[in-house]
């Protein structure tokens, strides 16, 4: 979500002391009374000329406004791609799992109805700033919302369970990282990587189970050298790569701005179009492998209703989330009348990228003679390291990983040293013990812990708890009632929407 936070930092458009005093005038006479009253309202002389206006950033850059409309708007397909490309993340990875974990006809109703569910939470906050009366709102976002009706304890909680879902993300993509680099030294170090034969086949699989403990189907694997002792000791996933990685991305958490990071964004969108013909092209060599058990699992199928479904409610919690920050992608829609349209459309998008991945993961994996509860967290991790088109795809993943790692610690440290200290770089000791902070977490967890659907199910179930569910449906039933409209059925739905986010949150921990 760094995208809708991030402002070019290019000293060719920073403003003259005249223009910084123009600014001073206005917040002057701003802060002289309430923003409804105004009878206070800064003077004509005050106000400058359209081709003086300019656009003051949190970031304390001022950008010019070009064209009288207030900035370049995009058209409605430009806004809707830009939403796609926002919230494909790390969590298609895991979409597989999450259906796997569910049931296949259960994870596919779940994912249809999160999808929706979110939707109507996330047109919640967009018309938020909308429902305060005799207030400017146009230049708020989320969080002021929050504030305008919780105090304080809004402000902070947003910003907390931000954190949560930026923080979450930043662990998931450590332990990414260390698995794509892995595997990457693997292919290129190892002639001969490690076969594992079908049972009573003399043929290696192209697809693995790494961690073959379900059934009787254990396979059998064998490596395709016998020296690989010293290579295997000083690569290992979880012991020595976490480690790795830091020599390489602390000192680039340390940076000041994140702008020269901001160019390589455009990975992602390639990343993912990469990914949807991967899977596209592994379906059509595998072909379908389904068989229907409604309740009870066999050797190799698992059931199509299963208790563990809260676990793809989390990861689909994190993989729909974009509420933080919808209001600034929607501001550049060139027709604002058309914002509930074109995120209705981002929206089906999504859900159908995230339904033609999951679906065909699910479907082509080989069972027999695998079972389909080998399909791990990260899809990719099925499929062995010789496999030249996934070693494409991980080197792809891992470099577009790197350049985004740093955006994110970004946002954590203007949001976090914002808040508490007041400026966005407070000192190199404070901005320093920030990122040790965030490093050894996702050190700790790749060593520990480098199951990523667990992390994105957790950190999406509590972020989503407050931002997707909670604060949207308090404002709206709020503002509602202050205007004399909320109806019984509406309080009903939106509190039931609570208790969903709640439930989501505690199925996390039981099932």
């Amino acid at each position: 979500l760094f995208k809708c936070f991030l402002l070019e930092n290019d000293p060719s458009e920073r403003v003259s002391a005249e223009a910084s005093v123009l600014s001073s005038r206005v917040h002057y006479y701003s802060r002289l009374t309430a923003a409804s009253d105004r009878l206070l309202s800064p003077p004509d002389h005050v106000i400058p000329c359209p081709e003086e206006l300019y656009v003051y950033s949190p970031l304390g850059m001022a950008f010019k406004v070009t064209g009288g409309d207030g900035g370049a708007k995009n058209p409605s397909i430009v806004t809707i791609f830009a939403i796609w490309n926002t919230m494909m993340g790390t969590s298609i990875l895991s979409i597989p799992w999450g259906i796997k974990q569910a049931g296949f006809t259960l994870g596919i109703i779940l994912l249809i109805s999160m999808g929706l569910l979110t939707l109507y939470c996330c047109l919640r906050v967009l018309k938020s700033p909308k429902s305060i009366p005799y207030i400017d709102t146009s230049d708020w976002e989320f969080p002021d919302v929050c504030k305008y009706y919780f105090g304080k304890f809004g402000q902070w909680s947003s910003l907390v369970f931000s954190m949560v879902s930026l923080i979450g993300a930043m662990v998931v993509y450590w332990v990414l990282m260390s698995n794509f680099l892995f595997n990457t030294g693997k292919f290129i170090y190892i002639p001969h990587p490690v076969i594992c034969l079908f049972p009573n086949t003399h043929l290696p699989p192209p697809v693995i189970c790494p961690f073959p403990d379900t059934g009787d189907h254990k396979g059998n694997c064998s490596s395709g050298i016998s020296d690989t002792a010293v290579f295997d000791r000083w690569w290992s996933k979880t012991n020595t790569i976490p480690f790795y990685l830091i020599i390489l991305l602390l000192p680039l958490l340390n940076f000041r701005s994140a702008s020269f990071f901001a160019r390589f964004t455009f990975l992602g969108t390639i990343s993912v179009v990469y990914l949807i013909i991967l899977v596209t092209l592994k379906a059509i060599r595998l072909g379908f492998h389904l068989e229907f058990h409604w309740l009870e699992s066999t050797q190799f199928y698992v059931p199509e209703f299963r208790l563990l479904f809260p676990q793809l409610t989390g990861v689909l919690t994190l993989a729909f989330f974009i509420h933080n920050c919808i209001i600034t992608l929607m501001k550049s829609n060139k027709h604002q009348e058309n914002n509930v349209r074109d995120l209705s459309v981002a929206y089906l998008l999504v859900g159908l990228t995230y339904l033609y991945v999951g679906v065909l993961i699910f479907a082509a994996f080989p069972s027999p003679p695998l079972s389909k509860d080998c399909i791990e967290p990260n899809f990719l991790d099925n499929f062995p390291s010789s496999d030249v088109l996934v070693f494409v795809a991980r080197t792809c993943l891992l470099f577009q990983m790197t350049t985004v790692y740093p955006l994110l610690g970004y946002l954590v440290r203007v949001q976090m040293m914002s808040q508490v200290f007041g400026k966005h770089y407070p000192s190199f000791f404070h901005v320093f013990t920030l990122n040790i902070f965030i490093v050894g977490t996702g050190v700790c967890m790749a060593k520990y812990y480098p199951n990523i659907g667990s992390i994105i199910r957790y950190s999406g179930a509590t972020c989503g708890l407050a931002l997707v569910f909670v604060f949207p449906s308090l404002v709206h039933m709020i503002s509602q009632k202050r205007r004399g409209e909320l109806s019984w059925p509406s309080a009903i739905f939106h509190s039931l929407l609570i208790v969903l986010g709640v439930a989501n949150v505690a199925g996390q921990f039981f099932m």
